[in-house]
This record gives C-alpha cells, sequence and structure tokens, in this order.
C-alpha cells in the first residue's frame, strides 16, 4: 500500500513544482498540499474501505481547484493549465469513477460526479458518466430526462437526446413525464432549426450545405411523438399538459388547434377536458374600448366568466359528476377571491357561487370541503338562517364524517341553535368512535358556556365511558379542571378521588391533581405524596422526569430530605432503558444546582 501511495504522490510532483514556480502557491504550502493528501492517499488504499474517505478526498481536490482559480485571478496569470488544473481534473474524475464502481446504488454520489464535470468544462465526461449510471439505475425516468437534457443544452446534440428518450421509452413506456419532456425537446430542436434557417435567409447565404427538412421544421416529430404518447396516456390531464408544452412556440398554432379538437372530440368523459376548455374562455381577448374605465373591464371580466359558467353547464350536461362539480365550484370559489373596487361584480361572483354549491348539494354531488366555504360565505354575508340550514344538510350527507360534523356543530354553537345537544348525540351516534375526541371536547365547550352544572357533569361521565382510551383520559383531565374551576378544591379533590381507581390514566391527570394541591394555601405532603405514588405505578418505568419532580418535592420546604434517597433507589429499578440514563444525568445536574 506504501510503495502505490508513493507513486501517487511522485505523479503529483510536476504540477507542484509548476504551481509553485509560477507564484500560485508558496513552498509551505505545496508541502501541506502533499501532507495531506498523503494521508488521504492512505485511506483510499486501506483494504476496507469508506465512502465518507472518497468524497473527503474529491472535496479536497475541488477545494485546491477552488484557490487555484481565485489566485489565477488574483495575480493575473492564466497559462500553463494543461500543467496544472488537467491533471487534478483527470485524478479527481478517476476518484469519482473508483467511488461509483464501488457503490453503485448511491444516486447521489453519481450525480455530484456529473455536477462536477458540468462545472470544471469536461463536458466529454458526461456522456460517458450518463452511460455508466443509466446501466445501473435504468429504472429511474428522472436519470434519463437528466442525460437527454444534457445532450442536448450541454453537448448540442439533439441525435444523441433523442436516442436517450426513445431508450428511456424502452424502459418506461408508459411514463407520463419521459413523453413530455421528449415532447418539449423535439419542440425545441424544431425551433432551434427555424431560427438557423432564419438567419442564414437574413445573411442571403448558400443554404446548400445545411438541410432543413419541412416536416421537422413544421414539428411533424412531436406530432408523432403526441399520437404515441395519448395512444398510451389516455387521460385529459396529460393532453392538456402537452398542449401547454407545444403553447410555448410561436410556430405550432396549427398543432395547437388539432390538440384541442382532439381534447373537444375524444375527451369530454373528463372534468379536466371541461375545465380546461372553459378556463380558456378568460384568456379571450376584450373590447377595446370598453377596457379604458373600471366599469368596462369589470364589465368585461364579467361576460368572459359567464362564457366560462356556460361551458362548465354544458360539461354538467354531459357529465354529472362529483369532479365535475368541483371544477365548477372550484372556479367560482377562485374568481370571488380576485380582489375587485366593482361591488356589483363582487355580488355578482358571490350570487353565482352560492347557486352552484346549492345545485351541487341538491345533486348530492357537492365535496365535504366545499361546505365550510359555503358556510363562511353565509355567515360573512349575514344569513344565519342559510347557515343552519347548510350546517344541518351537510351533517345529512356526509354522517359518518368527523370534519363535517365538527364543523357544522361549531356553525350552530356560533347561531345559537337550539338543535345543538341532540345533534352532539347524533354525531357521536354516526361517527367512528377512535376519531370523536373532538366533537366530546366541543361538547364540553359548549356545555360548560350553555348548560347547568348537572348537565355538563352528565356530558362529563358520559365520556369517561368511552371505549377509546384517548377520549377517556381527556375527559378525565377536563372534569377535574372543570370541578376545580366551578367548586374549589374540595369538588376537585371529590372527583380526583372517585377517578383514581378507574383507568385509563394520564399523566397529566395525576399532575393537574399535583399543581392544585400546591396552589393551596397550606398545600398536604401527605397528598402530594399519595398523587405521585399512584402516578408512578403506572408511568414509573418510563417517566424519569416523574422520579425527578418526586425528589424535587421531598427537598422542598414541606417535605423530608432522608425519603429522597429511598425514592432514587426506587427510581433507578423501576425505570427501564435509556430512562435511566436520562434520569442519573438530570438527577446529578439537580444535585450541583444546575436543574
Amino acid at each position: 500500500m506504501a510503495e502505490i501511495v508513493q507513486q501517487r504522490i511522485e505523479e503529483r510532483i510536476p504540477e507542484l513544482e509548476q504551481l509553485e514556480r509560477v507564484g500560485l502557491f508558496t513552498k509551505k504550502e505545496v508541502k501541506s498540499i502533499i501532507k495531506r493528501v498523503t494521508a488521504l492517499e492512505y485511506k483510499l488504499h486501506r483494504l476496507v474501505l469508506n465512502k465518507d474517505d472518497f468524497i473527503a478526498y474529491i472535496q479536497y481536490e475541488i477545494n485546491v481547484l477552488e484557490l487555484i482559480k481565485k489566485r489565477r485571478v488574483h495575480i493575473r496569470y492564466q497559462f500553463k493549465r494543461d500543467e496544472i488544473e488537467y491533471p487534478i481534473i483527470h485524478r479527481i474524475n478517476s476518484v469519482f469513477r473508483r467511488a461509483t464502481n464501488k457503490w453503485k446504488d448511491d444516486v447521489q454520489l453519481w450525480l455530484s460526479h456529473v455536477a462536477f464535470c458540468k462545472k470544471w468544462a469536461t463536458k466529454g465526461q458526461i456522456s460517458k458518466v450518463f452511460s455508466a449510471m443509466l446501466a445501473i439505475h435504468p429504472d429511474k425516468p428522472a436519470l434519463w430526462i437528466m442525460a437527454a437534457k444534457s445532450e442536448l443544452e450541454d453537448r448540442n446534440s439533439s441525435e444523441s437526446a433523442r436516442h436517450l428518450f426513445l431508450r428511456a421509452l424502452r424502459f418506461h413506456p408508459n411514463n407520463k413525464k419521459v413523453y413530455q419532456e421528449y415532447f418539449r425537446m423535439e419542440l425545441l430542436h424544431c425551433e432551434k432549426l427555424r431560427k438557423q434557417k432564419a438567419e442564414l435567409e437574413k445573411a442571403d447565404l448558400d443554404m446548400g450545405e445545411w438541410e432543413f427538412s419541412p416536416s421537422i421544421l413544421d414539428g411533424k416529430l412531436a406530432e408523432v411523438i403526441y399520437r404515441d404518447a395519448t395512444k398510451k396516456n389516455k387521460e385529459a390531464e396529460f393532453v392538456i399538459s402537452l398542449l401547454n408544452i407545444a403553447a410555448i412556440f410561436d410556430f405550432t398554432k396549427e398543432f395547437q388547434e388539432s390538440i384541442l379538437k382532439d381534447l373537444q372530440t375524444n375527451y369530454t368523459e373528463d372534468s379536466m377536458t371541461w375545465d380546461f376548455m372553459a378556463k380558456r374562455e378568460l384568456e379571450a381577448p376584450g373590447a377595446g374600448e370598453e377596457l379604458q374605465t373600471a366599469k368596462g373591464r369589470a364589465s368585461d371580466v364579467n361576460r368572459r366568466e359567464e362564457r366560462c359558467c356556460q361551458i362548465y353547464e354544458d360539461g354538467i350536461k354531459t357529465l354529472n359528476t362529483e369532479p365535475m362539480w368541483s371544477c365548477y365550484v372550484a372556479f367560482c370559489l377562485e374568481r370571488l377571491k380576485r380582489k375587485t373596487n366593482v361591488q356589483e361584480l363582487k355580488e355578482k361572483r358571490q350570487q353565482r357561487l352560492l347557486g352552484v354549491l346549492q345545485r351541487a348539494h341538491d345533486a348530492s354531488l357537492l365535496k365535504a370541503d366545499y361546505y365550510k366555504n359555503w358556510l363562511q360565505i353565509l355567515l360573512s354575508s349575514g344569513d344565519a338562517e342559510g347557515a343552519a340550514s347548510v350546517a344541518m344538510a351537510a351533517t345529512q350527507r356526509y354522517s359518518q364524517s368527523m370534519s363535517v360534523w365538527s364543523l357544522s356543530l361549531q356553525t350552530l354553537m356560533q347561531l345559537g341553535s337550539g338543535d345543538v345537544a341532540r345533534l352532539f348525540k347524533d354525531a357521536l351516534t354516526h361517527i367512528n368512535p377512535k376519531e370523536s375526541l373532538p366533537i366530546w371536547q366541543l361538547q364540553v365547550q359548549w356545555s360548560v358556556a350553555n348548560q347547568d352544572p348537572a348537565e355538563t357533569e352528565a356530558v362529563f361521565k358520559r365520556g369517561l365511558l368511552s371505549a377509546v382510551a384517548a377520549v377517556a383520559m381527556e375527559m378525565k383531565e377536563s372534569y377535574l379542571d372543570w370541578s376545580y374551576s366551578t367548586g374549589g378544591y374540595k369538588k376537585a379533590r371529590k372527583t380526583f378521588t372517585s377517578l383514581q381507581e378507574s383507568r385509563p390514566f394520564s399523566k397529566g391527570f395525576f399532575t393537574r391533581m399535583i399543581q392544585i394541591e400546591k396552589d393551596q394555601e397550606i398545600p398536604k405532603m401527605s397528598y402530594l405524596r399519595d398523587y405521585y405514588e399512584r402516578a408512578l405505578q403506572e408511568f414509573g418505568t418510563s417517566d424519569d422526569d416523574l422520579w425527578l419532580q418526586y425528589i424535587q418535592e421531598e427537598t422542598g420546604p414541606l417535605g423530608q430530605l432522608e425519603n429522597c434517597g429511598k425514592i432514587h433507589w426506587r427510581a433507578m429499578k423501576f425505570l427501564e432503558g435509556e430512562s435511566v440514563e436520562r434520569f442519573t444525568s438530570k438527577h446529578t445536574l439537580f444535585q450541583m444546582g444546575h436543574l
């Protein structure tokens, strides 16, 4: 190993001598480089190789390159690059190859090599790196796209890019992203050829040497890709994505019309088609004279929106589905959110949206998420009766949705409805008990504010009987808090005593009672010990903080110091796993006065 390392160091001598001779590095710096490189080389020739060692080696060499670049600018010396930088670049490429051969699955390592080649003007290496990487990772479409883009942008080779895309489609025959980028590449190539031809014609040069095929110039290759792609991906969204790519290029007007015709003919059963066609109406040119005033502009916008709505209406006649209604509602909602100073336009947008929401609800095709928007609009416009009606209707439409029940109940609570108590019972009957905690919390909140204490206590007791542990534990903590706030210490202690034997328990239930006891004018240490002991019975094997708090309590004015040692011994005995180490560290800090 030493002989190989020595050989590698000797190979560096010519470039190091040049660095010193031309004044880029001093003799001391050269010695420092040799020392550092020797250590790095030894790591690269161990029996057991480490990826981090290769990365550190590469990073050091890149740092040297960066420093040389800065020094060249500083001293204004731009010669002998083939004797200084090129050997370093060649060496880095060699180390990258060794690393990627060893750790073939590390895509990030491959991409780092590509990035290095791009930055340090070794673009001839990029194709080789991509070729080797794709041989190992042909299952990753993004890498094929990256390789093809590199061929087109870095090496200016559309033929190689096309070849890579075709190979990618053999591995991923239905991949949308590959087709989209291949389609874009052909249109870019076509645009480039058209510009070249225009420049040659402008310069009045003989185009005998240049071959510009009319079919390629007209984008016929892109049309072939489009036909092949849409045979394998029969979705309107994909066709629209290709149309949007084609719209970037000025010479594709006829092709765009062809895609639009295809969309309107073959994809009318997809809501995305109608959504796209409707929104296109917003881009239609308006009357020039009208656009001079705010009212004129608002009138023009309103006409466009009406045309959009007409297309949505046609779509609903053809395709009366939830996705179609969702597109229509989303469009109306987006238009309402747009700011305008013309009140008439704002009112028309709101009226239009409310009408669409009502019709979608009547058809039982309105998504649950849109009921929230509906209720917000009704409440903001002061229509309490309408909001209450929609809230009730939403719970009937989505009777098993916790989020819909929660939203509707909050709305009815805000409106002061008299049916809230019955609706809470209906909600808890219909929704999954495992998701019912927010409903219980809402009911407690409403009951505390609107019902007498006996009825509120009955709500808590029903919650305590829940088979869901999270609900029962939350109800215990809330019941204890409510007891203390309404009946003081005696009622809180009575509540705690009645619940201290019934599982499930939460740590918060015990710590809240401890805090209540400590808030009294004269806390009773015997009660505090009882609360801690009960808490530790449940959580003593894992909660190191609870043991530490118990010890801190005994060191206080009410406690007995001689109990601390016993508690510490018990903690070390009961705690398990990592909690033992945490407890030991915290207890040491506590004894030193740092906690």
